[in-house]
């Protein structure tokens, strides 16, 4: 098969049905199947979704998985990736539509650029505007950068900035939201699925960081379009931006990322630094400067599993 469609659902099948009306017609030529995979849900989003597909006579086509447990995004897609065989996986969020065009514009680049292995569209607002999507690897660094988020230091330290701006061109990022993401077969014979010790956020970093690690690279071509609404799928983005505590998985998520790839030590380090980074914004907000950085506990909650760094999410965990 040529391409393998993902879509993971958790209690939004309206999203997912929206998702679905904008999907089809996109695909309508292509040889390509769509996995639906319901993460558990535990409300009527599998009857919601199953009426919907048969009523537009879509039951070959679209796949519907009930997973046994929520596992997360990485294990949500294991599933649908590992229900099909094809050439390609698109990775696509239940909060984003795609554009006219967006996957067809996706082959073509995977045919243009075959050095390498995953594939971003442009994400966007309805309204149009860019969202940025491509971004450098966070480092411990960085993690200081972020916490202290002061201009002089994000200039002399520029390299080690995370977001990019919302390119118009094609670029090649160190890694890309995998709210929409195309993968090569081959990359993940080379690497192995998402690693599913993340249950939510990094674990698309991890899997880039892995892939260019194989020598897989990342390239995003904006003329792909795709809506990506935020915040459907997660309430991490909201809380943030209330500067509310954000969930445990976040930073469990965080932990098992540093831990990876900068060991023990770089993990502690990138701890440190940000302590650092978070003493120089309250240097700046006692001289009168608007405070831009850390949510509320995040002082602490930096050091969830600090000990235990590969520690697994567990269930208990969605409650802390």
């Amino acid at each position: 098969m040529m391409l393998a469609i993902v879509i993971i659902n958790f209690r939004t099948p309206q999203l997912i049905v929206d998702c679905l009306t904008g999907l089809l017609p996109e695909i309508s030529i292509l040889d390509a199947k769509v996995v639906v995979v319901d993460n558990c849900s535990g409300d009527d989003s599998l009857a919601v979704i199953d009426a919907w597909r048969t009523a537009h006579d879509r039951r070959q086509q679209i796949e519907l998985v009930a997973a046994p447990t929520n596992g997360g995004f990485a294990s949500g897609n294991n599933i649908g990736i590992r229900m099909v065989t094809a050439q390609y996986y698109l990775l696509l969020n239940s909060d984003a539509l795609v554009r006219p065009g967006a996957i067809a514009t996706l082959l073509e680049t995977a045919q243009q650029y075959p050095d390498a292995g995953l594939y971003s569209p442009r994400l966007e607002w309805p309204d149009g505007r860019g969202q940025e999507s491509c971004f450098r690897f966070h480092t411990p660094v960085s993690e200081f950068m972020g916490a202290a988020h002061t201009g002089i230091i994000d200039r002399l330290l520029q390299r080690f900035v995370v977001y990019w701006p919302v390119q118009t061109s094609i670029a090649r990022p160190e890694w890309t939201s995998f709210a929409c993401v195309m993968v090569r077969r081959e990359v993940l014979d080379a690497v192995g699925l998402l690693d599913e010790g993340y249950f939510m956020y990094f674990e698309d970093m991890a899997f880039c960081r892995k892939a260019r690690q194989a020598g897989w690279g990342v390239v995003h071509n904006p003329d792909a379009r795709v809506v990506h609404l935020r915040g459907g799928t997660s309430t991490v983005k909201a809380s943030a931006s209330r500067k509310k505590r954000v969930p445990r998985y976040y930073y469990e998520s965080r932990t098992r990322y540093f831990y990876q790839f900068y060991g023990i030590i770089g993990l502690w380090v990138a701890n440190l630094l940000w302590w650092c980074g978070r003493a120089i914004a309250k240097l700046r907000l006692w001289l009168g400067h608007r405070d831009k950085t850390a949510v509320e506990r995040q002082w602490l909650d930096i050091w969830t599993n600090a000990m235990t760094p590969l520690r697994p999410y567990t269930a208990s965990d969605a409650q802390k």
